[in-house]
């Protein structure tokens, strides 16, 4: 059974920075490229980042290139995205993503997804 279990969500002011992990199990974790997406109140999910199999590629959504970076540690079965110059803009619920793959850096499609944690940055 997979799962994949964020943490280290909260509030921030704007500018501030955070730190999300994602803890997966149940998978070969170094199969999959692993990816963070968010949803705002009202709004579609959208892809945030996406990092490949062995962390050597990257993928971020234009809206924050540049502010955020997406990481693992295959050893921890581990993915993180450290967040900084937070946004107001940047309120959403943070979900982290699997999805079994050979080379691509996939935006959309995943497989697996975790539960979210919220984050909220306050003006």
């Amino acid at each position: 059974q997979v799962q994949l279990v964020e943490s280290g969500g909260g509030l921030v002011q704007a500018g501030g920075s955070l730190r999300l992990s994602c803890a997966a199990s149940g998978l070969t974790f170094g199969s999959y490229a692993m990816g963070w997406f968010r949803q705002a109140p009202g709004k579609e999910r959208e892809f945030v980042a996406a990092i490949s199999r062995n962390g050597a590629g990257t993928n971020y959504a234009d809206s924050v290139k540049g502010r955020f970076t997406i990481s693992r540690d295959n050893a921890k079965n581990t993915v993180y995205l450290q967040m900084n110059s937070l946004k107001v803009e940047d309120t959403a619920v943070y979900y982290c993503a699997a999805k079994r793959v050979v080379f691509t850096i996939p935006r959309n499609d995943y497989d697996y997804w975790g539960q979210g944690t919220q984050i909220t940055v306050s003006s």
